[in-house]
């Protein structure tokens, strides 16, 4: 059965351009962002009444324009927890490249606690260089972009060393490190002095925190998870296939915020380095395709709310990142929203039309990668509460039924060949 990922990009909603150019910074609008916020909580309950297996959202910084308005995604993740019953909780995802891993398993493990388990964990690189060289430029931490430049070879391998603390610290009792960015404990040389509970933690806490001479050589991240060995991984990614082999080998989800020409070419490619590590997987299995779906009564009224809700955020936002990286043309200064259509369907990311048209183009994109997760992208409030809630109905009666049906037969069929290969 497919799993449906809501994901929200909070956007402070404007009429128009103009609107937004007169309440600059719309970012800081309080009193829009309450309206936000408020809306927000209602689609996580309609998303839990649906069935939909998780809600999530990002984290992104200084979007003083109004775009992606989430600076602390745990601490919605909480909430959300707190005010539903059965929807998965979690984020797409933490900036690893920006954070303190330890902070990042405490958090993550109290969330796993208050959520009973309903909980799921995100990792992302880092792209939008704004914030992320302000907030990482203690750990040496930049933006970078997955072309092998060295930027982005030293931003792969800080963030495999942050995950991989944060690993070890949902599932060894105490953990020590030392590398350029990180001594665990610190100083890592000598070990910590002057713990005046010395004597207690050598007796109460973990094995070998404390050494004979009193100084304090691991430390003990607490709690540890509720689910075992840790929640569910996430890791976001576009165009780099060396993220999704290291994926594979941790059994981390891959999601793809990509074509899907270039997520159905590295779908085999994940089974294949994940086999080599001993985890099994039909084609598609443990892997998520990210869209942004606006379903409509008609084909014409389906473009016409991509155009409505998301045209403006395509313009400013996403068209010069695409041209940045050479996948697509940006969008010109004068465009109007009705402009944008094209170039957001041609990005391969954007599927709108009616419910029969969306159906459609998802089964033709699913039969190329029969991913296990489908994460649905809304810009809300740019696209008001009720539209998002009456677009995830209709997905949900309408396309998931069909994805579940190529799933079945798609999985079938690859482990009857992988028992005929045995």
């Amino acid at each position: 059965m497919l799993k449906v990922i809501v994901q929200l990009y909070p956007v402070i909603p404007a009429a128009d351009e103009d609107e937004r150019r007169r309440l600059r910074p719309i970012g800081r609008n309080a009193a829009r962002y309450q309206e936000t916020l408020a809306g927000w909580h209602d689609i996580v309950r309609a998303a839990d009444d649906l069935g939909v297996w998780g809600v999530a959202t990002i984290e992104h910084h200084f979007h003083s324009e109004g775009y992606e308005v989430g600076p602390n995604p745990g601490v919605l993740n909480a909430y959300w927890a707190a005010i539903t019953k059965k929807v998965r909780v979690g984020q797409l995802g933490y900036v690893m490249s920006t954070q303190n891993p330890i902070r990042v398993a405490e958090e993550t493990a109290i969330l796993d606690h208050l959520s009973r388990g309903r909980c799921f964990v995100g990792f992302a690189r880092g792209y939008q260089s704004r914030w992320t060289d302000v907030l990482g430029q203690h750990l040496g931490g930049v933006a970078a972009l997955s072309d092998g430049s060295p930027a982005d070879r030293e931003n792969r391998k800080l963030f495999e060393e942050q995950v991989d603390l944060v690993l070890r610290a949902w599932t060894e009792d105490s953990i020590e490190h030392h590398s350029r960015v990180w001594q665990i404990p610190y100083p890592y040389e000598t070990g910590g002095r002057e713990w005046p509970m010395v004597e207690w933690t050598r007796a109460l806490g973990a094995p070998g925190e404390i050494d004979g001479q009193g100084a304090i050589r691991r430390v003990s991240v607490v709690p540890a998870p509720f689910t075992r060995p840790h929640p569910p991984v996430f890791v976001s990614s576009n165009a780099s296939l060396e993220t999704i082999e290291w994926a594979a080998r941790h059994g981390f989800v891959p999601t793809y915020f990509s074509s899907i020409g270039r997520a159905g070419s590295y779908g085999p490619t994940y089974v294949s380095t994940a086999a080599a590590a001993g985890r099994e997987f039909a084609l598609g299995e443990n892997q998520a395709i990210v869209r942004w779906p606006r379903i409509g009564g008609s084909r014409k009224e389906g473009l016409e709310k991509l155009a409505l809700y998301d045209g403006d955020i395509f313009k400013h936002f996403y068209g010069p990142f695409l041209s940045r990286i050479g996948s697509q043309a940006g969008v010109a200064s004068d465009a109007t929203r009705e402009d944008t259509v094209a170039p957001m369907l041609a990005s391969g990311l954007f599927i709108a039309g009616g419910a029969a048209d969306v159906r459609d183009e998802f089964v033709r994109q699913w039969r190329e990668l029969p991913a296990e997760y489908a994460v649905l992208i809304y810009h809300y409030a740019q696209q008001p509460k009720e539209s998002v809630i009456e677009d995830l109905r209709l997905f949900m009666r309408e396309v998931k039924p069909a994805l579940d049906e190529v799933l079945r037969r798609s999985w079938s069929t690859d482990r009857e060949s992988a028992a005929d290969l045995a």
